[in-house]
């Protein structure tokens, strides 16, 4: 065999991994070995190593190195994953700002948040803005120096106070989760130990972390030995989309089902606007019974930032995801609706298509049921290797597979079968496929809590179902009379155009 005397070193388990590396023709791993009794404390660790990478990915390093094969021939051959579908303005309802229905939506949201809990997506560091620590360390300002966690624990615990006095029951406690990475694992433990978990109790905070995936060192997705130590294989991060699998392997959201929870909120390290805009979000997914909300904020014609976007198959099924910007506007071109590409609406100054700010909202018993399906939560991978010349075979430097939070509408579509929620209000509500539903929220400096110092527009929304309601326009416009808003509404309301969602299914 490749590994000679060698193989006496090697577990039953070890011997089953390598005889699967070199299947997929991983040889190089193993190549010029020292014979038996040389190196071997450096030779066992390489194989913990790779044990490690094997348990952490679900379906181990064959399923790895499998899907990298097809991502990166599919990338050589300059597929388009988008090609086939149509694109498309998500559109809604408006509910304004101080009416009794924006009232009615924010204290229902305040009475589920009862039952939600918190998911904070913390893995990097704050390099780019200059500080060399966790951006959860970074000050929300430079009056108090707050943290941003601080913040975020402060507002926590406040609803939590909130819905203890509302519902008389003096044991809520509204958990919270910190994805870290290896980076800001041991830096986010130590600040927490420092401030007492700033007021939020030990049985409330769980800490998950990402765990690295082997790089790639060309098309054939063979596992890239470190050039500095040929016992240890480079490894880089997944992406932010490890959040949903962590969620399902540490066995926190089948917890939160099983409990009652009904609510998750995924949420970034350094947002302080997101805080004022999750009662009115969650008071409409309560209301609309919807699976899943992404929040979004207006952009900018070709902005560079990831637009919500609807995207329709030729077999009528849609789904409503982030398309990156670099993406978006030649898809738009290609389609006769949009000849002009990701230009700005004369009427309002903002692109159609709203910008991604990776903030979610989901139902926790539809989400917990996805994520124990055979994927096992890890969203839709991609590649993105950087091309030494024109054949499209060696990169610049390692790859790997990435994955993004915001992708979870991927998992949905491929898991779910017949999953129904309802849609529209009280006894007459009408039982529909499952999809995924974006809400609008329009944010103004006018009124306490929910507002902020400068203005700010956020965004949320959804879809159409067919036979439904479309999702939610927010528009916190206080200067406008009633009878203008009234106006308004019924101008938004013919500007639509109709949406058809997938038909989504759940696991049986």
């Amino acid at each position: 065999t490749a590994l000679g005397s060698n193989t006496d070193l090697l577990t039953d388990k070890q011997n089953a991994m390598v005889a699967s590396l070199l299947a997929l023709d991983q040889e190089h791993l193993f190549e010029d070995w020292p014979p038996l009794g040389k190196e071997d404390v450096e030779k066992k660790r390489l194989l913990k190593q790779l044990e490690s990478l094997d348990q952490s990915y679900p379906g181990g390093l064959e399923t790895y190195i499998t899907k990298a094969r097809d991502l990166l021939e599919s990338s050589a051959r300059g597929d388009n994953p988008f090609d086939g579908m149509t694109p498309s303005v998500p559109t809604g309802e408006d509910l304004e700002y101080g009416d009794e229905e924006y009232k009615s939506m924010e204290k229902l949201g305040l009475e589920a948040a009862a039952k939600s809990a918190f998911v904070l997506v913390a893995g990097g560091l704050g390099e780019r803005l200059g500080y060399s620590g966790i951006k959860l360390a970074l000050p929300v300002n430079q009056l108090t120096q707050s943290s941003f966690l601080k913040m975020y624990a402060d507002w926590i615990l406040s609803i939590q106070t909130r819905c203890r006095e509302s519902t008389g029951d003096a044991n809520i406690e509204l958990p919270l989760v910190i994805m870290t990475s290896g980076d800001t694992d041991a830096p986010t433990r130590a600040l927490l130990e420092q401030e007492n978990n700033y007021g939020l109790s030990d049985s409330q905070v769980n800490i998950v972390m990402q765990d690295k995936v082997p790089a790639l060192s060309d098309s054939l997705g063979r596992l890239t030995v470190n050039k500095k130590d040929r016992w240890n294989i480079e490894t880089k991060p997944h992406g932010h989309g490890d959040v949903h699998h962590l969620l399902h392997r540490s066995g926190l959201a089948e917890q939160w089902s099983s409990s009652g929870k009904k609510w998750a909120f995924f949420f970034q390290d350094t947002n302080p606007l997101v805080i004022h805009a999750l009662l009115p979000m969650l008071g409409v997914s309560v209301d609309r019974d919807y699976d899943m909300n992404s929040l979004c904020v207006p952009r900018r014609g070709g902005e560079a930032a990831g637009a919500i976007t609807t995207l329709t198959r030729e077999n009528g099924e849609s789904l409503t995801i982030n398309v990156e910007y670099n993406q978006l506007d030649p898809m738009l071109r290609e389609s006769p609706d949009f000849k002009d590409g990701d230009v700005d609406d004369p009427a309002t100054g903002y692109s159609a298509f709203p910008g991604n700010v990776n903030n979610l909202l989901v139902k926790i018993p539809s989400y917990a049921a996805v994520l124990a399906g055979p994927d096992q939560g890890v969203v839709d991978e991609f590649v993105n290797p950087k091309y030494k010349d024109d054949t499209r075979t060696t990169f610049k430097k390692p790859t790997r597979l990435e994955c993004m939070m915001q992708d979870l509408p991927l998992l949905l579509t491929k898991q779910v079968r017949r999953y129904l929620i309802g849609i529209g209000r009280g006894r007459n509500r009408v039982r529909q496929p499952l999809c995924q539903r974006r809400l609008v929220l329009t944010i103004s400096d006018s009124r306490p809590p929910i507002t902020h110092s400068s203005a700010q527009r956020l965004r949320l929304g959804s879809p159409r179902c067919s036979g439904g309601s479309p999702f939610l326009l927010l528009r916190m416009t206080p200067e406008l009379a009633p009878t203008q808003r009234r106006r308004a509404r019924r101008r938004a309301h013919r500007r639509r155009p109709r949406l058809i969602s997938t038909r989504h299914t759940c696991p049986s």
